[in-house]
């Protein structure tokens, strides 16, 4: 009867033959945690700032409806009370939307400068390990084929 051959043996030779260094993946996950960590900053700070943009202007705008509200003496001079406050919402919009543009260019730049460095840890990270791996494969090759002497 036909037996079945057991390639248990066979593998465990085969993978112990072909090492793998998981040093390279312990490096690659602490450079993706550190970018995230860094990403994280960056839209953090911009929330921030945000925030302290939209505090400003909601509290311009109060400001602003306060002094409209007030009574006045002549019938005319609720029309110019409007149109004061319409000025000056105009004038607060245009400011705080560069405000807000310029917390979106400076997280569009930090974001750049971080993905570029990232890039580049990634490429040494990465021929680092391709070359341990080169060399480790080498390695086991040279001593898969050498023949024993007998």
């Amino acid at each position: 009867m036909a037996t079945t051959q057991d390639f248990t043996a066979m593998m465990k030779d085969m993978m112990g033959a072909f090492p793998v260094d998981t040093k390279s993946m312990d490096e690659a996950f602490k450079t993706t945690a550190t970018l995230n960590e860094k990403l994280s900053g960056v839209a953090l700070e911009a929330a921030e700032k945000s925030t302290e943009v939209s505090t400003k202007w909601t509290k311009d705008t109060l400001a602003k409806l306060g002094e409209m509200m007030k009574v006045k003496k002549e019938p005319s001079d609720y029309a110019k009370a409007m149109t004061d406050y319409a000025s000056a919402q105009a004038e607060m919009t245009a400011e705080h939307m560069a405000a807000f543009a310029e917390i979106a260019k400076k997280v569009q730049m930090d974001t750049v400068e971080l993905m570029m460095a990232a890039g580049k840890d990634f490429s040494e990270d990465a021929s680092a390990a391709m070359k341990k791996a080169t060399d480790d494969m080498g390695t086991a090759a040279k001593k898969a084929t050498a023949t024993p002497a007998k």
